[in-house]
């Protein structure tokens, strides 16, 4: 077994880079002189995904930071499972620059594929977070000897469960109104705000005092 500490730290370096690269979509836009701010004005469908996929990853960074906080030592299994969830993260890179590109040409057609697509992989990412909790709970082992041996103290365990069900009914829904779809993802992504802070408060309470306050 190996310690936490290095997979924490790999984790978070990957975390950063995710959320720099989403910012490469700003670019400089294309305008007549005198007209920079109607251009600017034009990028909002970029701004728009920037936002939403920046509150997700961190959500999500959120998520794994206070999870790992909880466990002493790394199997080769549960390193291999951290990769398969960072694995999962890394491509919502690219149905957020689909979505902003296709709500900048209005096309509806294009704009459910792009719906569809982000709700896939999100359905995706929610599940190898599943596939992680469950792997913790049933090797206590792994634990922190001061965190609580229930399953509550870690993770609510229709929290995954939920999200992925969210996310099928966006992509079920995209195909009879793709607005309804997007509500149902962006439905998808509070509920992981909601769930973070449900799980924070579980593992807090789980941590000795010199923590809570560190």
């Amino acid at each position: 077994m190996f310690k936490s500490d290095r997979i924490q730290a790999m984790s978070d370096g990957m975390f950063a880079i995710l959320i720099t690269i989403l910012v490469l979509d700003f670019k400089l836009p294309k305008y007549q002189e005198g007209h920079l701010f109607d251009a600017m004005l034009n990028q909002w469908p970029i701004l728009l995904a920037y936002v939403v996929s920046f509150l997700y990853i961190g959500t999500l960074w959120l998520f794994h930071h206070d999870f790992f906080s909880t466990i002493s030592k790394i199997t080769p299994m549960l390193n291999a499972i951290n990769l398969l969830v960072l694995f999962s993260i890394t491509l919502i890179n690219y149905p957020t620059a689909l979505i902003s590109e296709t709500l900048a040409k209005s096309n509806a057609t294009d704009i459910r594929t792009a719906v569809v697509a982000y709700a896939v992989i999100a359905l995706f990412i929610s599940y190898t977070f599943e596939i992680l909790y469950r792997y913790v709970y049933k090797h206590p082992e792994l634990k922190l000897k001061h965190a609580k041996a229930d399953e509550e103290a870690y993770f609510i365990k229709s929290d995954p469960i939920i999200s992925v069900a969210i996310y099928i009914v966006s992509i079920i829904t995209s195909f009879f109104s793709v607005w309804a779809g997007g509500v149902f993802l962006l439905a998808g992504i509070i509920w992981h705000a909601i769930a973070y802070l449900r799980l924070s408060r579980k593992v807090t309470a789980g941590l000795p005092k010199i923590e809570k306050n560190g």
